[in-house]
C-alpha cells in the first residue's frame, strides 16, 4: 500500500475515517512505544496513547505543514503522557541537589541490548523516567523540561543524575542475576 502522508492528512482533516485508520495503523507502533516509555506500564500507556490519538485527530486541522508531522504527533503523545502522569500525581520529584556529581561509566551500556535498557527504564520511578525520557531520548533541554513540568532547571538536572544512577543500579542488578543464572 502506498502511504501518501500529505493526502492522508488532508483526508483526515475532512474527517475521512479510512484515512484516519491508515494514519493510525502507520504510526501506532511509534506513538505507543513513546507512551510505554513514559508511562511504564501497558495499561497506562494504552490510555495515554488512545488519548493522544484522539487529540491528534481533534487538532489535525491546526497542523499547517510547518515542521515534521510525525514530530507534531510525537509532541502531542509526550504531552498527553505528561498530563496523565500529572493527573496521577506520579511526577513527584526529589529535592533539588545543586552540585550533585556522579561519575558515569559507559561499561554497562556497552554490553546491554536495547530491550534490556527499555525494561530497565520502565523500572524507574515515574519522575525519574519522565525526565530521563525527555532529556536522553526525546532531546529536550533542561530549560524545556523545567518549563513543561513546572520545576527548576536544577531539579531537572538533579533528577536526570539520580535517574542515571538508579538506572545503573537496575542494570547491575539484572547483569548479576543473568551471570548467576548462567552459572547455575
Amino acid at each position: 500500500m502506498n502511504f501518501d502522508l500529505e493526502n492522508i492528512i488532508k483526508k483526515c482533516q475532512a474527517n475521512d475515517r479510512l484515512a484516519q485508520n491508515q494514519l493510525y495503523e502507520h504510526y501506532k507502533g511509534i506513538l505507543y512505544s513513546i507512551s510505554l516509555r513514559y508511562m511504564g506500564d501497558k495499561m497506562s500507556a494504552e490510555d495515554a496513547f488512545v488519548e493522544a490519538f484522539f487529540k491528534i485527530f481533534d487538532k489535525i486541522n491546526d497542523y499547517q505543514g510547518a515542521g515534521s508531522f510525525e514530530g507534531w504527533m510525537k509532541k502531542i503523545t509526550v504531552n498527553e503522557c505528561l498530563m496523565s502522569l500529572r493527573k496521577k500525581n506520579n511526577l513527584r520529584l526529589a529535592v533539588e541537589l545543586a552540585d550533585w556529581q556522579v561519575s558515569e561509566s559507559p561499561v554497562a551500556l556497552e554490553i546491554l541490548n536495547m530491550e534490556d535498557l527499555a525494561h530497565a527504564i520502565e523500572e524507574l520511578p515515574p519522575g525519574y523516567r519522565t525526565i530521563f525520557n525527555m532529556y536522553e531520548i526525546d532531546g529536550f533541554k533542561h530549560r524545556e523540561i523545567a518549563d513543561e513540568l513546572g520545576i527548576s532547571i536544577n531539579t531537572s538536572k538533579s533528577q536526570l543524575i539520580l535517574a542515571k544512577k538508579r538506572l545503573r543500579e537496575i542494570i547491575k542488578k539484572k547483569q548479576t542475576i543473568k551471570l548467576f543464572n548462567s552459572k547455575s
